[in-house]
């Protein structure tokens, strides 16, 4: 639930090439911050000449431990964000890396959701089974990075219309709400699907065979 954004402000700035798997580099300058409302270590990743940039291009990510580091292909949070670094990077903006494992339950409880969906559970029918809502993320302190960063309007970068809902009624005007693409496989399909049918993401998916 989404709440009235309180002052945050910049606390470190470093600079911090990277380097992805199939050999992308980029650097960007990494933003911490104090003062972020649920206390989390949230990171926010200047891309490109973002510094220039009068409508940042934003991506909210939220971090998928399983997905962005490990490369797991049963959802395509991994994929997501090596395409938003780049897409940002060419055009200026912002990262934001949100620390909400498994749409805000946790790690663990995320990997418990998998061990249910493995006997035929949806994604959200199992969060659900363990006692989590459909999803619990809150960009209440994403609304505070932006803020922070003196990006009070922003291209923001999703499929999920509950990202641009939160940030528009925590006061982060959206110029424009702009697609990521598909990234479906065999292993990710009924996830991806599950996502349209729950939640409205706008995503084309493969037709099944």
């Amino acid at each position: 639930m989404t709440t009235t954004a309180l002052p945050a402000a910049i606390r470190t700035t470093v600079r911090v090439p990277l380097t992805f798997g199939d050999g992308y580099t980029v650097e960007a300058d990494v933003h911490t911050f104090t003062g972020l409302v649920d206390g989390k270590e949230h990171l926010a990743l200047g891309l490109g000449d973002y510094r220039n940039a009068d409508v940042p291009l934003v991506r909210a990510h939220s971090e998928c431990l399983t997905g962005d580091v490990f490369g797991s292909a049963r959802c395509d949070c991994g994929p997501q964000l090596r395409e938003a670094v780049e897409r940002i990077a060419t055009t200026g903006g912002y990262l934001l890396y949100l620390r909400q494992e498994g749409r805000g339950i946790g790690l663990y409880a995320k990997l418990d959701a998998y061990a249910l969906q493995d006997l035929g559970l949806d994604t959200y029918a199992a969060n659900r089974a363990l006692g989590h809502a459909d999803d619990e993320r809150d960009y209440t302190a994403a609304a505070q990075m932006l803020a922070a960063l003196g990006a009070r309007s922003v291209d923001l970068l999703t499929n999920n219309p509950d990202k641009a809902t939160q940030l528009t009624a925590l006061g982060v005007d959206l110029r424009s709400v702009n697609r990521t693409g598909v990234h479906a496989s065999e292993h990710n399909l009924r996830y991806l699907a599950a996502k349209v049918a729950h939640t409205a993401h706008t995503l084309d998916l493969p037709i099944a065979n």
